[in-house]
């Protein structure tokens, strides 16, 4: 592979969902010294280096709602995941996106099956809960067999002349799709906030824990101001 192209996934990555997805950061712009510098603007003086007087001014942004420094880090990210978590993803707006489409490629399709299937809440109708009454087996079984099936439908209608943008339109919502995103640190820290709650989905929680492993080395005090 020449130097000049980008590994898939990147270098930098963390597998999720029992290592069918990942989350690579494959750019980034700015560091912890962009926001106390944003936010100094006014005094004329660039600082190269934090200290602890400026740990505690990103401490005093962050508790004070001012988010606007944070606006001069950004980062982004090479994601590889079902199409349910992408439409999940997508909601987030201030995020500009760039995805693989079907239009143009037929390769290396796959489908993610779940580890473990999970039992609807009764009170809450958009939560899920672990289920002992579940077979397991079976129903990933089920999955496994579907996918199959619809991937020898999309391959079927391929070969009978169909358009690759209409055959796969029978292609279910657990085919992994890989897309860009890029984000700056102020939306992030929003996105990350729905994103690895206790409300939100399990899968898509995943990819927001892993995207705190990958950029805490890099924000240091704010993962520590945010308890990441």
């Amino acid at each position: 592979m020449s130097n000049d192209t980008v590994n898939i996934p990147p270098t930098n990555h963390v597998m999720v969902l029992d290592g069918q997805g990942w989350v690579g950061l494959v750019d980034q712009m700015g560091t912890e010294t962009s926001i106390v510098n944003a936010a100094r603007v006014s005094f004329g003086k660039i600082r190269k280096v934090m200290d602890a007087r400026d740990a505690g001014l990103v401490r005093y942004l962050i508790a004070n709602h001012h988010s606007s420094p944070l606006e001069h880090v950004v980062f982004t990210f090479l994601v590889h995941c079902p199409l349910f978590v992408r439409s999940q993803w997508h909601r987030h707006r201030t995020w500009s996106y760039n995805e693989i489409s079907r239009r143009y490629t037929q390769e290396e399709i796959t489908f993610f099956v779940p580890r473990e299937l999970r039992e609807q809440a009764e009170s809450d109708r958009q939560a899920s809960h672990a289920s002992e009454k579940i077979d397991q087996e079976a129903c990933r079984k089920i999955i496994d067999n579907q996918n199959k099936v619809a991937y020898a439908a999309y391959e079927e209608l391929l070969a009978k002349g169909v358009c690759r943008e209409q055959a796969r339109g029978v292609l279910p919502q657990n085919m992994m799709t890989t897309f860009w995103g890029t984000v700056d640190l102020n939306n992030l820290i929003k996105f990350l906030e729905l994103r690895d709650s206790e409300h939100a989905q399990e899968e898509i929680r995943e990819y927001a824990v892993a995207i705190k492993q990958l950029i805490k080395p890099i924000v240091p005090h704010v993962a520590e101001v945010l308890k990441w």
